[in-house]
């Protein structure tokens, strides 16, 4: 986003220090702020963080949320924290997201707000071991729609990215060229992967898409039993 021209970025962490994506942000040329927001934390602490966030780098006229612990358990063995934790993780903290952003893109008549789901999510494509996670996923795409309806007139889109089964978040598109997965495309999918599907998105330019969902998987329809 920094490198396509976003004058400053603004980034939460939970535990992983963000120097180095700080950094990264500055070399591209934006402005680039960190706050720490552990969005499992009480809704009224989490909210507080948020609009704090907003007074002191916002308004902000973009939000992409890529928020959510990823619990990958048959039903029988889940706890009812796992529960909460993967509906808090991933819908609750988008709901306080995008309360927190929204009323200034309003004011602006302008916004671009990303959420990211899950291969199958906007579809309620089942998986095993994943009744807790591709339930809050299929929740997300359905309050992003939602919103994207409700929105639309301000000027503001909503959008869904959903990845696929893509392992190594760190791998380069280049490096996944040379290497094998089994999805019909034969490699894996890159971080890179990922961000082109979120810049699409967030463009100036991209005015009349809006309650889309785009899969990033390679054409992976199924996961393994």
């Amino acid at each position: 986003m920094a490198r396509d021209g976003f004058g400053g970025v603004s980034i939460t962490y939970r535990d992983t220090a963000p120097d180095a994506t700080l950094a990264a942000i500055e070399a591209a040329g934006a402005i680039a702020s960190a706050v720490k927001i552990d969005f499992l934390e009480d809704p009224t602490v989490v909210e507080e963080s948020l609009d704090s966030l907003v007074r002191q780098h916002g308004p902000f006229d973009t939000l992409v949320h890529a928020v959510g612990p990823l619990v990958v358990k048959r039903f029988a063995r889940s706890t009812l924290e796992e529960y909460e934790e993967t509906f808090d993780g991933n819908v609750r903290s988008a709901v306080l997201a995008a309360r927190a952003t929204l009323p200034a893109m309003r004011d602006a008549k302008f916004g671009r707000i990303v959420f990211f789901g899950m291969l199958g999510s906007e579809q309620t494509r089942p998986f095993r071991g994943f009744s807790l996670y591709q339930s809050a996923k299929s929740a997300l795409v359905a309050f992003a729609r939602c919103l994207a309806l409700e929105e639309a007139s301000n000027r503001i889109t909503i959008n869904v990215v959903s990845p696929g089964d893509i392992r190594e978040k760190t791998l380069a598109r280049q490096q996944a060229y040379e290497r094998s997965a089994n999805n019909p495309r034969g490699r894996p999918g890159s971080y890179e992967d990922v961000a082109d599907a979120v810049r699409f998105f967030v463009a100036a330019e991209r005015d009349f898409i809006t309650g889309a969902v785009i899969e990033v998987g390679g054409g992976l329809q199924t996961a393994g039993e």
